[in-house]
Order: structure tokens, then sequence, then C-alpha cells
């Protein structure tokens, strides 16, 4: 379907980096389901249920099992891959090709390649915030008391609800801060994950496959901290704020400044664990499979 002197059609990037991110989500979703519970916890002074990652996972396993439990708004995880996902790698691969096409095949400096990354991660996030809404609000559900829940029965259930229960303008409840975290994701996660694979690969340490496992490790993993340890406060207002009934907070800053408030600087890092547990091997799975897929579609890597 491709050869190496053919430029992959934006199209087919978003499928395959949506195909990725589903194959890296239904590994890692319980880790997300486990951050969002420990991200709203103790929230509004309320008396902390966990005691950290491990409790957690443990206490929503006990409670809920498996499907209902740690696997609760996957259909939202894979609706995600194909808003969110799909323009986030696609559209920042498909401006890596462009500029690499535009200056004799030079690779972007890592400030542009940062650049890309933001922009893509912004456009996805605005494109995919119903569907990062319904991840988070089904995946806290259990959570509540049983007369609180909202009991959605899949995402589309959850999204359709939501727009006509509280107006389809609920639907980017919380985009600000998914925009904003995204942007920064987007910039770290791609644009450092192609940087250190350059760098990497000049090593002579991981071969000359641009797709190998060890390579993907090592550089996913160097740009799956820095996205984590900058984009985290972000993650918890965006959580809490698409979590929320009715008017608890006004805003992002009102969000921020009530939850330091009242659970002191730290709560803004909350659920870093396994946000980094989960984003580190979500991050090398999805680019791992993603450049395989490329090689194997096209005939070349994509990123």
């Amino acid at each position: 379907m491709s050869s190496n002197s053919g430029e992959t059609p934006l199209p087919l990037r978003m499928v395959i980096s949506a195909c990725a991110g589903m194959g890296a989500a239904t590994i890692c979703h319980p880790l997300d389901v486990i951050r969002v519970n420990m991200q709203v916890d103790s929230e509004g002074g309320s008396k902390p249920k966990y005691k950290g990652t491990i409790d957690a996972g443990k206490q929503i396993y006990a409670a809920n099992g498996l499907r209902r439990g740690l696997y609760a708004g996957l259909s939202a995880a894979y609706l995600r891959q194909w808003l969110y996902g799909s323009c986030r790698i696609g559209l920042y691969s498909q401006a890596l090709a462009h500029y690499k096409k535009n200056n004799n095949d030079t690779t972007p400096g890592l400030g542009m390649k940062m650049l890309m990354g933001s922009i893509a991660g912004g456009i996805g996030a605005c494109v995919g915030n119903p569907s990062e809404l319904a991840l988070v609000r089904m995946g806290a559900d259990n959570k509540k008391p049983p007369e609180q829940r909202r009991n959605y029965s899949n995402v589309l259930n959850c999204i359709s609800r939501v727009a006509k229960e509280e107006g389809v303008g609920a639907l980017w409840q919380g985009a600000g801060a998914t925009v904003i975290r995204a942007m920064l994701m987007g910039s770290c996660l791609m644009g450092i994950t192609s940087e250190s694979k350059e760098v990497l690969m000049k090593t002579g340490y991981f071969g000359k496959d641009p797709s190998g496992v060890p390579l993907m490790f090592v550089s996913a993993t160097i740009s799956s901290f820095g996205a984590n340890c900058i984009t985290m406060p972000l993650d918890v207002v965006k959580s809490r704020l698409q979590n929320m009934k009715g008017k608890a907070y006004s805003g992002m800053l009102d969000c921020a400044q009530k939850s330091v408030a009242q659970e002191g600087v730290l709560v803004l890092w909350k659920g870093f664990t396994p946000a980094f547990i989960k984003l580190a091997p979500y991050t090398i799975i999805s680019l791992t499979f993603l450049e395989k897929l490329n090689v194997m579609i096209t005939g070349k890597a994509g990123l």
C-alpha cells in the first residue's frame, strides 16, 4: 500500500495512531482508573479513602471487580484514542514529514519538534474533550455513594446524557485545563521522544531500527517522566473540574486554589505514581505499536 518514496496520507497516519493508542489503552487502562480515583479522592476536604496506588487498586477491584472497576470507562478510553490520540500523533508525524520534505530531509531541532507536538496536542484536546470528560466520569463513578452515581452504561450513553441533562457545552467542561495540559504533554512526549531517538541512535548502542523496542523503551521513558512532572497539576485540576457536580469550582484557578487551600500544595501532584506508571508503559507500548505499524504499512517510521 505504500512505498518509501510516497508520503503517507494524513488519514492513514491518524488511523495508525488511533490503533496504536487502543492497543496501549487496553493494557494500561486500570492505571488510568486508579489515577482518576486518587485525583478526586479527599476532594472538598473529605477524609482520604486511599493510602496509595496499590491500596487504591485493591479497593477498586474489591468493590467492583475487573470489568466494572479497574476497566470502568474503557469504551471512553477507546473513543479518546480515535479523537485525541489520532490527532496528537497523526498531526505531529504529518508535520514532521512535511518539514523534512521541504528541508532536504533535514530533521527539525528540539524546539520545533516541541512546537509541533504542542499544536498537535492542543488540536487533539479540543476535538477529544467529550471523550476525556467521559473517561474521568466513568472511571470515578464507582467511588461515589450508590445514590450519587451517574451509572453510565458506555461512552455514548455518557456523552448523550451529559448533552441532554447539562447542555452540549458541558461536554467541554474543563477544556481549558485539558488543552493546556495536552499542549504541554504533546510538546514533551512527541518532541522529546523524537529528539531522544535521534540522540540514542547516534550512540550506536540501539542499532539502526527506528522502531526497535529498546530504543523506544528508553526514549519514551525519558519523555514520559518529564511530561508527567510538568503536566500533573493541570491533570488534577482537569479531573476535578470534569468530575464535579453543580458549580463546585468556577474555573481552573478557583479549583487549584481551593484544592491547595484544603489539601496542601502537593495535592497538585496527587496520583503522580499511577500516572507515571501508566504513562511510561503506555507511551512505550503506543509508540512502539505506532512505529511497527508505520513500518509494516508504509515502509518507514513515522517519528
